[in-house]
């Protein structure tokens, strides 16, 4: 398992774009998103597969988001996690 390269990442373009529209998260670098001051999400490749280490509660959960149900139901689980915005 490594980080996501930029490579990696465009196979994912669609579930960033949802991501960076969260007013709640900043993208720090691509791939690479804060809530506050703390890491919330960051990507991953293995063997093909595309997975999304993220923090929903206190500690980070590794998620797999290759296919297209995949991203829709992490998306979800974000939305979910972050509550309601301002």
């Amino acid at each position: 398992m490594r980080h996501a390269t930029q490579d990696d990442l465009d196979r994912v373009e669609t579930l960033l774009t949802e991501l960076r529209r969260l007013p709640q998260l900043r993208e720090r670098k691509p791939g690479y998103f804060s809530r506050g001051s703390r890491a919330f999400l960051h990507f991953h490749e293995d063997a093909g597969d595309m997975y999304v280490d993220v923090r929903l509660d206190n500690k980070f959960q590794r998620v797999r988001v290759t296919s297209g149900n995949e991203q829709s139901d992490f998306l979800s689980r974000v939305r979910g996690a972050l509550g309601p915005t301002s």
